[in-house]
């Protein structure tokens, strides 16, 4: 089908397959944002979560790390360290600290630290994680409503039928041309929505894995005193 051929059937097609194909439209266009705009976030996470990483291997002690990550805007890993680093030496003392975590009080204990550390986790991947629901829904709900314009299509076309004193294809051929044109948006606006969500809660698992890593390295300086 060449493109003049799809603008004369979209101009034949009836007033219920129109508002489902604006539907569908409606669906594909907000989606692709959400895909072009989560593919460049957590392409500048990725990037800068390496770069954490190379900063915290080289760290001396909490303040340096945290000083030298402040350019770094985007990665999770940052804000909870940095909640990690509050508790253990509030800023007011991380000026007079000389030895990592040798000025954090008696009251901090790993559970606690454990604690602080899985809230701020918790708060970040759900940042990464917002309007991923519309991905998903877009990606369950497209294909049903371009089932929706093809079942309509259909009735449509038994209709034209019963109605014909002659049962030709002419008389059946617009209704079918409604339901696979419903069909086909429906899975245009499904297809990208599924891959992307997909390769987007696998990144997104990376990086959860990655807070999980860095937990586990900051209950571990706790327990050896340093950094």
């Amino acid at each position: 089908m060449n493109e003049i051929d799809l603008i004369a059937l979209l101009r034949n097609t009836g007033a219920v397959t129109r508002f489902v194909l604006a539907v569908l439209l409606i669906f594909s266009i907000w989606s692709w944002g959400i895909i072009l705009s989560k593919s460049l976030l957590l392409r500048k996470v990725q990037g800068e979560s390496e770069t954490f990483w190379k900063i915290f291997r080289k760290g001396q002690s909490l303040s340096e790390i945290s000083t030298a990550s402040e350019t770094l805007r985007f990665t999770p890993l940052v804000p909870v360290f940095n909640a990690g680093a509050d508790l253990l030496q509030p800023p007011a003392r991380r000026s007079q600290s000389q030895g990592g975590l040798a000025l954090r009080t008696a009251a901090i204990t790993s559970t606690t630290l454990q604690r602080t550390l899985q809230r701020a986790a918790a708060a970040q991947l759900t940042r990464l994680e917002n309007r991923m629901t519309f991905l998903a829904t877009t990606a369950s709900v497209a294909p049903f409503v371009g089932l929706f314009g093809t079942v309509w299509g259909v009735m449509t076309s038994f209709a034209g039928l019963a109605n014909a004193n002659v049962a030709t294809l002419r008389a059946v051929a617009p209704g079918i041309a409604d339901a696979l044109i419903a069909t086909a948006f429906g899975l245009f606006a499904a297809i990208p929505a599924v891959i992307a969500y997909n390769q987007f809660v696998y990144k997104i698992r990376n990086i959860g894995g990655q807070l999980d890593d860095l937990q586990v390295e900051m209950l571990a300086a706790i327990e050896r005193d340093g950094i």
